[in-house]
């Protein structure tokens, strides 16, 4: 069974935020072989919202929410390669989006995901750029 689940960063348990942060660094830095400081600040900001699910106490999938001004920001979607195929990010991508309700939200995504964002009503909002070498492109949601 998935256990969905959100809190403020500083609510998080230690080995809770320990594994999130865990995931991103295994899919991001290892396996997509980018070395980019990871731990950039924002999870510490006061309105940073982590989500997260979990299987038999595990970190499977994660996603972070950001507020940038008027607008909301998610940021560093994450799902283990055991866990991918079913669901799971979608999941936690239509909670984030719930949490958002009545506000713009941005992100960047990586261009070949571009499509499975779109299925959340995202649409590309500027050129494509490349960070850490892969190409994104900014889309936003408008409410």
């Amino acid at each position: 069974m998935t256990d969905y689940r959100s809190a403020h960063t500083a609510d998080i348990p230690p080995l809770v935020l320990y594994a999130i942060l865990r995931l991103r660094v295994d899919v991001f830095v290892v396996e997509q072989e980018c070395a980019y400081p990871e731990l950039d600040g924002r999870d510490i900001e006061p309105t940073a919202v982590q989500l997260w699910a979990e299987e038999a106490g595990e970190v499977i999938a994660t996603l972070r929410l950001l507020t940038d001004g008027p607008d909301r920001r998610i940021g560093r979607v994450a799902t283990a390669a055991r866990a991918r195929g079913r669901g799971v990010a979608a999941d936690l991508m239509q909670r984030a989006l719930a949490e958002c309700e009545g506000a713009v939200v941005r992100l960047d995504a990586q261009a070949h995901l571009a499509g499975w964002y779109a299925r959340f009503g995202f649409a590309p909002d500027g050129p494509e750029f490349l960070e850490d070498g892969i190409p994104h492109v900014p889309m936003i949601r408008v409410a």
